[in-house]
């Protein structure tokens, strides 16, 4: 289907369940810290409870308080697959509640990320399966269109791309390029480690703090 504002694109290869997997494990902090701390989401917050999230991306950019394009977006979805909505941050019409939930956890899909209102947050954050989304209303959705599927999206300010990996945690959700993936998982697994080793020493009580006043200085001169 390709009429303006309407098109419906193919989803992109999914990356490997390993990889996958291996982003998951981490806090989305350290992933954020090798991406010059300049990516992910602003202003979306969790509705589940705390459960760590990582998948391939399938996007959706709609009007504003109108589903049908998500209702249509499930058939483009795979088992491991994150759904994410661009709805243009609007919280006058809820997108989805309890029941889209529920059935894009039944197939498969492995979180949704919204750009916009949410409703059922009461049964959403008693479960584990991972909802980000701008806000909350009771007031439901329109199903007129039009909208549109795989194509780049914005969400809180980050842009995905179809079959990017989105990874989600308590802090927030970051999209990563399949293709930077690897290297991203390495640098942030190196700075894990340096991490730990740090709370091990405050916990012996030999905390490193002497380059405070050298960083001071530089930074009055600046």
């Amino acid at each position: 289907m390709n009429a303006p504002g309407w098109r419906h694109n193919e989803s992109a290869a999914q990356a490997s369940p390993e990889l996958v997997d291996a982003l998951r494990a981490l806090a989305v902090s350290l992933l954020s810290d090798n991406m010059a701390r300049a990516s992910g989401t602003l202003g979306l917050m969790p509705y589940h409870r705390p459960s760590a999230m990582a998948g391939t991306a399938v996007t959706v950019r709609t009007r504003p308080g109108d589903n049908l394009a998500i209702h249509a977006a499930f058939d483009f979805c795979r088992p491991g697959d994150v759904l994410v909505i661009d709805g243009g941050g609007d919280l006058h019409q809820a997108l989805m509640g309890d029941i889209m939930a529920s059935y894009a956890e039944s197939i498969g899909i492995r979180g949704l990320v919204i750009d916009g209102a949410i409703r059922d947050v009461g049964a959403l954050r008693s479960r584990d399966f991972p909802v980000y989304a701008r806000g909350v209303t009771h007031r439901g959705p329109y199903k007129n269109g039009p909208g549109e599927i795989n194509v780049p999206v914005t969400v809180g300010g980050m842009v995905v791309h179809p079959g990017d990996i989105v990874v989600g945690d308590e802090d927030g959700v970051l999209a990563i390029a399949q293709a930077d993936a690897a290297n991203i998982l390495e640098r942030a697994r190196v700075q894990e480690q340096k991490e730990a080793q740090a709370l091990r020493s405050i916990v012996e009580g030999a905390f490193d703090r002497s380059w405070v006043p050298g960083q001071l200085d530089r930074a009055m001169k600046a």
